[in-house]
């Protein structure tokens, strides 16, 4: 995946494959999940500029997204930040435009310096390097 920002979110789009299917060509809903998890992190790394953890992920499957159909587009925007927990706001398109999932993932988010002495956290440029 590669992710890149329009304005206050983060946007990723993804070609699923056909190993990606739950049956029938549509989209495995645990697929859809690590998604929806994957562009909240990068939200964190990104926006918030810190590294975390998942505390919770919430989801709803609204409408089958195919895994033959063309590229989806997954957007992430902060629903909220209090202290360390950022919660998530994800929704994730079909090549389309109907959206075929929602969630909330919500993060506990670290202080930038334990994120980079413990976690690996790269300096924010590195993140817009080739």
């Amino acid at each position: 995946m590669e992710f890149y920002e329009e304005g206050e979110e983060i946007v990723s789009e993804w070609q699923p494959r056909k190993d990606h299917q739950g049956y029938g060509n549509v989209l495995h809903g645990g697929v859809i999940s690590a998604l929806m998890d994957e562009i909240a992190s990068w939200y964190v790394f990104a926006k918030l500029k810190t590294a975390g953890v998942t505390y919770k992920l919430e989801g709803r499957y609204l409408s089958p997204a195919y895994t033959d159909k063309g590229q989806i587009m997954l957007r992430a925007k902060l629903n909220k930040n209090q202290r360390r927990i950022a919660d998530i706001d994800v929704q994730l398109f079909d090549k389309e435009g109907n959206k075929c999932a929602e969630g909330l993932v919500g993060y506990f988010i670290f202080p930038e310096k334990f994120a980079r002495e413990k976690l690996y956290y790269p300096d924010f440029d590195s993140f817009f390097e080739d």
